[in-house]
């Protein structure tokens, strides 16, 4: 009964993530899209269409990729996205997200997520309607991540500290062993010593 009241009490966890924005030429870029869904949603119907818009010179919204009950190219999508674009969306619908095999300095642009939900509560019926835009550069060469360059440099000082620091501990901790073991070692030699002093200098005979 306990395992039965906790599974009830599971609860989907969302968390909603920006995209990334930039790609390298040649490479795989994901286009993050999230949209978290209340406890009432949760068997909602979810319709999702993916548009790419150009460039702000080169105006031109289509829609490349969707969603309708199963992931989908158009029918109409230009002969340029087809074979390039993967659906790595969530089972729950949370993520829908896509990505971009073999990206092209031509992929730069803006990308539009936009979501529709139809769900029935009560015998009432509602939808709603998320879009998230995505302005994406394509460069030839990635660009280098200076927090995790500076991250590995300050790792690798902490090691070499560390390392040194417990050099330093084990030569004192061996320099302290042996300043007791020469101790216990001479204390041990003075105590065997006097009973042999004893015997070769006898006190004075005691005479009656």
């Amino acid at each position: 009964m306990l395992f039965i009241f906790a599974v009830q009490e599971v609860r989907l966890v969302c968390v909603d993530v920006a995209s990334n924005t930039e790609a390298t030429v040649g490479g795989v870029m994901k286009l993050t899209c999230i949209y978290c869904m209340k406890r009432e949603e949760i068997s909602a119907e979810t319709k999702v269409d993916w548009f790419y818009t150009g460039s702000a010179s080169d105006y031109r919204r289509m829609l490349i990729y969707l969603y309708d009950r199963e992931p989908q190219e158009p029918e109409d999508a230009e002969m340029y996205w087809k074979g390039r674009l993967t659906w790595i969306g969530s089972k729950d619908l949370q993520d829908i997200s896509i990505s971009i095999v073999n990206v092209s300095a031509n992929d730069s642009g803006t990308y539009e997520c936009e979501v529709s939900r139809f769900f029935e509560l009560d015998s009432f019926k509602h939808s709603t309607t998320k879009k998230i835009t995505i302005e994406l550069k394509v460069k030839m060469q990635a660009s280098v991540d200076t927090t995790a360059l500076y991250s590995k440099i300050m790792m690798y000082v902490l090691l070499v500290f560390l390392t040194l620091w417990l050099l330093v501990e084990m030569i004192y901790c061996y320099r302290k062993i042996s300043k007791s073991e020469e101790l216990a070692q001479d204390t041990a030699t003075d105590y065997l010593a006097i009973p042999s002093e004893n015997k070769e200098n006898p006190g004075p005979a005691v005479t009656e």
